[in-house]
């Protein structure tokens, strides 16, 4: 990795799987925090070998799990509240890295047409299960096919960030619309549990964000930030994890009163734990 106008920031342990130390450097000219090193596209399913892998798991057996589904459950309903109001009709809607299906099943229920892609066999099987439709690269689609596309802290996960955003660009439509949520590194939570912020996730988690980081990267592909909205969940479940990180339990009192904290400061500073991102073409 080129470190020009790069300053170390952090170093950081993979928590959940190879135990190994990862470093974070700054970028200054995108506001942004980038892990080095990155593994590469042929060990990088090593480090998703987890059985904590949240986002895959589609069963009900701790506590945890249950508490994780039961607050899922609100947050589709807010994201198809959320899409419903960015598209004047149900049309066409692609989500990048659809996990096992939850959001495009439920979307789907509700009149949009629907198509994802997911890296993940298992979590693919589980989404067909589902009847959710799946493509194996968004290169097999057309231009300007989608009136939404959706990444649900994906882009974290991307390996080249300027090839992706390409194929954004080329998938959307004119008028279309682009949702993605990602953590941000500049709350409170992560300021609080620094090295043990479970939202830093190395080495799965190349890039990490800030709202200017979002902001300038689309610019360059002509692409204007419109609205960024808060993830107030993000900043307890952040917080769960990272007590886990840190202690090694699941503090549940003091994880609870850390997230508070950190969406009540975010309420002056507007840097919540996470932010949803709404992007389009910039027409002018």
């Amino acid at each position: 990795m080129n470190l020009e106008n790069k300053t170390h920031f952090l170093k950081v342990k993979d928590h959940s799987v190879s135990q190994e130390i990862f470093d974070l450097y700054y970028d200054q000219t995108l506001d942004m925090l980038v892990t080095t090193p990155q593994p590469s596209l042929e060990n990088l399913d090593k480090y998703y070998d987890s059985t904590n892998y949240i986002s895959h798991s589609n069963g009900s057996k701790s506590f945890f799990e249950k508490l994780y589904q039961f607050i899922r459950n609100i947050a589709l309903k807010n994201k198809l509240n959320l899409i419903n109001s960015l598209s004047t009709k149900k049309g066409k809607i692609l989500d990048i890295g659809a996990g096992t299906g939850d959001f495009l099943s439920f979307v789907k229920q509700n009149g949009w047409q629907t198509i994802g892609t997911e890296p993940s066999k298992i979590a693919k099987e589980i989404a067909i299960s589902k009847g959710v439709d799946f493509v194996s690269k968004t290169t097999d689609l057309e231009n300007h096919t989608f009136d939404v596309i959706t990444m649900w802290h994906v882009l974290e996960h991307v390996p080249n960030l300027e090839i992706q955003i390409k194929e954004l660009k080329r998938l959307l439509k004119p008028d279309g619309t682009l949702v993605i949520a990602v953590p941000n590194f500049k709350s409170f939570d992560a300021s609080y549990y620094k090295e043990f912020w479970a939202a830093f996730d190395v080495p799965i988690h190349f890039w990490h964000f800030s709202k200017k980081t979002i902001k300038l990267l689309f610019e360059k592909e002509s692409m204007q930030l419109c609205q960024v909205l808060p993830m107030k969940f993000d900043a307890f479940y952040v917080s769960l994890l990272s007590e886990k990180y840190k202690t090694g339990k699941m503090n549940f009192i003091k994880a609870f009163f850390i997230g508070l904290q950190s969406n009540w400061k975010a309420r002056k500073s507007s840097e919540y734990s996470s932010h949803i991102y709404v992007l389009k073409n910039d027409n002018k």
